[in-house]
């Protein structure tokens, strides 16, 4: 395990898929399910200091979840949308729990090397929010310093925390 004592990652797998027609979470990339691929890659970096965010589906996609050492919160609020699902995972935060790393589930090309560069440059500088920014423009996985607070929060939902920090290749640790 790699990831801060204090970090905890969310994955967030409660939308209902509606354009894709089947429950995008239990498609299969690479042989298992979408799901299972970013698992398996946060667990490889977090350890057990893994909730996943189910909802629209969580019936079907919960019982292949059984196995894994990851905490199941259930967002009943899932058609609000993301933020929804946001504010369900960090609810049910460990108390010991910092900072949280978000990762949607359906970002297939994000690997654990990925994970990592994101939490080694919020290691420099605990208090910022980091995000991913292919190509240019803001992405997601990303972390944010103290879920607590909500102001935090509300700057980065509306993307108005100018104190942003790249995470991609060759870029780790550059202010944007």
């Amino acid at each position: 395990m790699t990831a801060a004592a204090d970090l905890h990652f969310v994955v967030l797998a409660a939308g209902a898929s509606t354009r894709f027609g089947s429950p995008k979470q239990l498609a299969r990339v690479q042989g298992v399910p979408m799901v299972q691929l970013a698992l398996s890659r946060t667990e490889a970096v977090a350890g057990h200091a893994v909730s996943v965010v189910l909802g629209a589906n969580a019936a079907e996609i919960a019982p292949g979840l059984a196995r894994s050492p990851v905490t199941l919160v259930i967002n009943r609020g899932w058609a609000e949308g993301l933020a929804a699902s946001i504010r369900a995972g960090i609810e049910h935060l460990p108390g010991h729990t910092g900072s949280a790393l978000l990762l949607l589930a359906d970002q297939c090309a994000v690997t654990s090397a990925d994970l990592q560069r994101l939490i080694d440059v919020w290691c420099r500088d605990r208090q910022a929010i980091v995000s991913a920014q292919p190509a240019r423009r803001s992405g997601r996985p990303g972390t944010a310093a103290q879920p607590g607070r909500p102001a935090c929060w509300r700057r980065h939902a509306q993307r108005c925390d100018r104190r942003r920090y790249r995470a991609g290749a060759g870029s780790a640790g550059a202010p944007a």
